[in-house]
Parts: C-alpha cells; structure tokens; sequence
C-alpha cells in the first residue's frame, strides 16, 4: 500500500475480492503496511483508528454499565508466569514474541510479549479477591497483542499485531460465570447488528475447538460476501481450570475457602474487516451512520456570481447539523470541481452527501444522496436535521438488509458427506448438518475443503437434531448440528 492520491477502485469485490479489499483499506486512507522487514504488521491511520474509537466507545458504555473496570497490564509477561498456564494450556509457545535482552544486558528471565494476558491477570486477581464480597470481580483492559502466526497479511483481519480488548472475571458460583459469559456474548452480538449493521449468528464452538482450558467457548459468526465467515467475538466461560492453576480463592459466607468460576471474552480490529468487507463496494469504503468519522459531507456547488450565497446557505446547514450532533464535513475546497469531491467522499464511505447549489438557495432546500445505492432524497432547509436523520435510519436499514440478505441465502442443509463438499464447493457460505460430535468427522471436511465447523448452535435455539438422524459423514448417530464454512 502506498500512499498516492489516486481516486477510484480498480479491483472488483466480486472477482478480485482480496486485492478489491487491500485497495479500499489504502485509498480510503485507514491503513497502511509497515516498512519492508516488518512482514504482518500495518500502520493504522487517523480514519482507521478512529473506527476502532467507535468501536471502544460503544463497547465500554455497555461494559460498565454491567460492573466492569477498566484496568492496564504489562505488555511483558515473564516466562515463569507464561509456564504457569501450561497447567491449563498447552501455551502459545511457536507464536510468542520474546524479550531477551534490555539495553546492553540480557535478561535473568525472557520475557513474554502478550499473546493474551491471562497469566498476567490471573495472579493479580488471586491477590485482590481474598472474600466473596469481592465477587465478581471484573476488570477489561484495551491493549494490542502479538501473535507470530500471521503468513499472509490481510489489515485488521490477519496480522502479527492487533487491537483488541480482552475481559476477565471471576464469580462465586458456575451459574454467575455463565451468565456472565452469555451477558457479554450478547453484549457483542448487539455491538454487529445495532452499530455495525451486521447479523449474525452465534452458538458455540465444538468441544476440540474451545479455548483450551474453557468449559465452553462461545462465538458470534459473521458472514462475508465472498462466502467465509468471520469469528466475530468470542466469550469463554473457564470455570475452574484457570482458577485452580492460579489459585484464585475466596472465603464464602460459612469461612470456607472456595475456587472461583472466571471467564474470559474478547473482540478485536478484525471486526472492522469484517465491517469493510460487509459493506463496502467497488466505489470505495461504505459505513453506516453509526460508524463513519464523517457521517455527512455538504457539498456547495458554485459559479462565481453564486459562490458568496451558495456558501453561507451550506455553512449555515452544516452548523445546524453539528449543533444536532451530527459529525459533518463543509468541503468548499477551490482546487477540486464537485465531480472529484463526490468521488473522494465516496471512496471514504460517507453515508449521507448533501449537495447545495443554487437552485437548492433559492428554494430553501436541499438534496439528499445516499451513499450506499445513490438515491437522492430533497428535503426542505428548515427541516435538514430531522430529514438527515431519517436518512441515517434508511442507510442503516440498507445495509443490514443486505447484510441479511447474504446471510440467509447462503444458510444450507446438507445430510451427506458428499453433500457437504458439494455444496461448500459450489456455493461457500454455511453448511449446516447433523455431525455426531467426532473431530475426525471434521477432518475429512477440513483436509479436501479447507473448511471447518465454525459454530454449533446452543441446544435451546433452535431444534436442530431428529431423532434417529445419523451424521453427514459417518453413520454414528448424530448429536448435535454443525456449520461447516470456509473462514478468515
């Protein structure tokens, strides 16, 4: 990605869809990569970043309001508390970054960048609670991590460093953590469909899948255009395993000691990929309302008799617009002609362009256009505010409707194996089938389609098994129901 100034999307999404993808990120101006030996890292710019503020700002209203702090734990974990895990995990040992030397010394003790925190936290955590009433304790943190696992660099979906926040928290009882553990699942399914304007499935992963050391790893699954799915969070209810290696105790009311129940739970940057390649189009970036740094661009348009009331009429809607709240942009640049302003603001995904010229002046209106499909809505100068918010409402309502669309259209049965191929072959999306419970099962999916099971819907969501279906991929009975997809 370099950094040019060269207007208008070359790739198709359809055809191209991962070339298509890096070019909205660089010429929308949200990332770019880092220098040359720096492989699977990028730069976030101003705009880029910014979506992850939004992102940030909504979750932590819906986090605190639940009894969560926030809190900030070193990026280095020395090597004894990274081991301690081991009792847990089998450890992140071939993706961990580490520390050996500081200045001109080296260390007594490598030192762990972050893959996850949980053998940071976790100590911390056995010295704060010592009685039930500290429970439940929950603390979030907003930090980056590294993995050294990304091959192929894909910004905010696959890369050795990324942004996210990660939650834990630790409960009296195996009922309180569940609930916890379902309260933020929910947390992060309201996050895709009322900010994001995303639907999406959840359920859980299957048992070879979880999280190690987790009871049950909960996930949130959205669908992309070109048919994979995306992991879009994920919250894990631990139970006592994380507790019992890192003593995490407390006295219950008889004086007791006790193991608490914890959970851990988390989303990060990646969802703003899938954001970008939901919606986005072979124009540029497409945000809905609730999202875009800009969420209305007015655009006057002048001829030198004009320009003096074309631009006091637009500055005057676009004061009253940002006394509503409404983040807005006046581009009255002189050096660029309307044509080049509506291209670049487009590219940029700006939901709502209102276009003032000088028969709008003279009529004390304004035209609406819709960035998603272009439509063109006129709206009369006194009423802009409450006209530009319907607009949003409508934008919105567009975009999750074809975000839906997607979704259920690409939602099938199969009740064989060849079946299954077929049918990920053919078509990608989600294949959903009756499986029997066996990693093997998923194996024979996995070596020939490079697919998996993304998600097992929970037992109380839908009915999903019959009695006496058999598996789609050997003739064990079938326990519960699985969805095959190809994944980011």
């Amino acid at each position: 990605m370099t950094d040019d100034q060269e207007l208008g999307i070359t790739e198709s999404k359809e055809h191209s869809t991962g070339e298509w993808y890096a070019e909205v990120v660089r010429k929308a101006k949200l990332a770019n990569y880092a220098p040359e030996g720096m492989s699977g890292f990028i730069i976030t710019r101003p705009r880029g970043y910014g979506l992850w503020e939004t992102i940030q700002n909504e979750l932590n209203d819906r986090f605190k309001s639940t009894g969560v702090r926030n809190a900030y734990f070193p990026m280095l974990i020395p090597e004894s508390y990274l081991e301690r895990e081991k009792d847990v995990v089998e450890g992140f040992d071939p993706e961990v970054a580490w520390v050996t030397q500081g200045g001109y010394d080296e260390l007594d003790e490598r030192l762990a960048v972050r893959p996850t925190s949980e053998s940071i936290i976790a100590p911390y955590l056995s010295r704060w609670i010592r009685s039930h009433r500290d429970l439940p304790m929950r603390i979030n943190q907003w930090c980056s991590v590294i993995r050294w696992e990304a091959t192929e660099t894909k910004p905010f979906f696959r890369t050795k460093e990324f942004l996210w926040q990660e939650g834990h928290t630790a409960h009296a009882s195996d009922e309180d953590a569940w609930a916890e553990t379902m309260t933020r699942l929910g947390q992060y399914e309201n996050l895709y469909e009322d900010v994001l304007a995303m639907p999406v499935l959840r359920g859980k992963k299957p048992e070879h899948d979880k999280f190690p050391g987790a009871d049950t790893t909960t996930t949130v699954e959205a669908l992309m255009p070109d048919g994979k799915s995306v992991q879009g969070a994920t919250s894990h209810h631990l139970g006592r395993s994380f507790a019992e290696a890192f003593d995490i105790t407390f006295t219950d009311e008889e004086e007791n000691e006790r193991v608490a129940y914890t959970t851990s739970w988390g989303v990060s940057w990646r969802a703003l990929g899938a954001l970008i390649m939901t919606h986005s189009d072979d124009q540029g970036l497409v945000l809905p309302p609730t999202m875009a740094p800009e969420q209305v661009v007015v655009v006057p348009i002048w001829q030198a008799d004009t320009k003096a009331d074309v631009l006091d009429y637009a500055e005057g809607i676009a004061d009253d617009l940002r006394g509503a709240g409404v983040r807005v942009e006046l581009d009255d640049r002189d050096e660029h002609n309307p044509g080049f302003k509506f291209n670049e603001w487009e590219l940029k995904g700006v939901p709502v362009r209102i276009e003032v010229g000088p028969n709008e002046v003279e009529e004390s209106a304004a035209t609406l256009v819709h960035r998603p499909d272009g439509e063109s809505v006129e709206a009369d100068r006194e009423g802009i505010v409450g006209a530009v918010e319907e607009s949003f409402d409508e934008v919105y309502a567009k975009l999750y409707a074809a975000a839906e669309e997607n979704l259920e259209e690409n939602v099938r049965e199969a009740s064989d194996r060849a079946d299954v191929l077929g049918t990920l072959g053919q078509h990608g999306g989600y294949v959903k089938t009756p499986w029997c419970g066996d990693e093997d099962c998923e194996t024979k999916v996995k070596d020939q389609m490079a697919a998996e099971i993304v998600m097992v819907p929970f037992e109380d969501s839908e009915k999903t098994i019959h009695e006496g279906e058999t598996c789609a991929l050997c003739d064990d009975a079938a326990a519960e129901t699985a969805y095959f997809a190809r994944s980011y």
